[in-house]
């Protein structure tokens, strides 16, 4: 499957652990709705990943994609240490340029 290349890199760096580069896909203003709260910003994305790495050692591995002008949402399995492991969530980002200005994470 053929993903935009922000959206790509996003699933590459969070599956290699690679903060700095799952960062960098960010615009600076970006917002990322996780589990009904928003986080804005670099510094405010960081601490989400940071935490929901620590809290859940999630692994996404994207099964489908879905372009629609500016946004990609992707369904992808989720399996970690949460209840109900694997679960299939959809990760709807809205793309600005080549940075991801928006990511909504749900069921």
């Amino acid at each position: 499957m053929k993903l935009p290349a922000p959206v790509q890199s996003y699933f590459d760096a969070d599956r290699d652990s690679d903060r700095d580069m799952l960062l960098g896909v960010f615009a600076q203003d970006a917002t990322v709705t996780d589990e009904g709260k928003t986080h804005q910003g670099r510094p405010a994305i960081a601490g989400w990943w940071r935490d929901t790495k620590a809290r859940y050692e999630p692994v996404a591995e994207p099964l489908d994609a879905v372009v629609t002008g500016r946004t990609v949402t992707v369904h992808a399995r989720v399996s970690g240490t949460f209840p109900g492991s694997p679960v299939t969530l959809a990760y709807a980002f809205r793309l600005e340029g080549k940075a991801i200005a928006e990511l909504e994470i749900g069921a």
